[in-house]
């Protein structure tokens, strides 16, 4: 029998299955890891914290759902969980610019992003739950406290290249940020 996921403090309006939790408790526990190891202050280790455990908060909700929340009518469903989460946030008083831009973003990039959406951004390509590249993502994950910044731009990289490889779709802001890291 499997071990059930750790009690993760999500949002009452959360609608996530146990497969996303665990994927939630795993971007969290990286997040953690990454700001103990970097020595970062306690309130951005904090805000590293929460955007892992907000950021899939609305991922399994429903399209019309996220539809509404984020304003898109029209665009790819699977990029308006972040929107929508943080428009969910920001309802309820949350007010931290970093934290709300890594939400929004995490799933295609933003220039000019705090390292909160910079962590997340890698936290959530690189936990170890998923099931491809295993070998490359956790040595990118080891990089992350020695060098954040090259990691982060090997991690935007990889990304790009597996969207391409996939037959994908590279959102406009993701080839921008790409373009702001040369």
């Amino acid at each position: 029998m499997a071990d059930p996921q750790p009690e993760l403090a999500l949002p009452r309006w959360a609608q996530v299955g146990e497969r996303r939790r665990g994927h939630i408790a795993r971007v969290t526990a990286l997040l953690e890891r990454w700001a103990a190891a970097l020595g970062v202050a306690a309130d951005e280790a904090a805000a590293w914290r929460d955007a892992g455990l907000w950021h899939d908060a609305l991922r399994d909700a429903p399209e019309a759902e996220l539809r509404a929340l984020a304003g898109d009518a029209s665009g790819p469903v699977d990029v308006l969980h972040g929107p929508a989460a943080a428009r969910r946030l920001e309802e309820e008083g949350e007010t931290r610019p970093d934290v709300l831009a890594a939400i929004r973003f995490h799933t295609i990039g933003q220039v000019g992003w705090a390292r909160t959406g910079r962590a997340l951004y890698m936290a959530d390509f690189l936990e170890p739950g998923r099931p491809f590249a295993r070998a490359d993502r956790a040595f990118l994950a080891a990089q992350v406290p020695r060098d954040f910044d090259g990691a982060f731009r090997q991690v935007v990289r990889v990304r790009i290249e597996w969207a391409l490889r996939e037959g994908h779709r590279v959102f406009e802001p993701t080839i921008a940020l790409w373009n702001s890291l040369q």
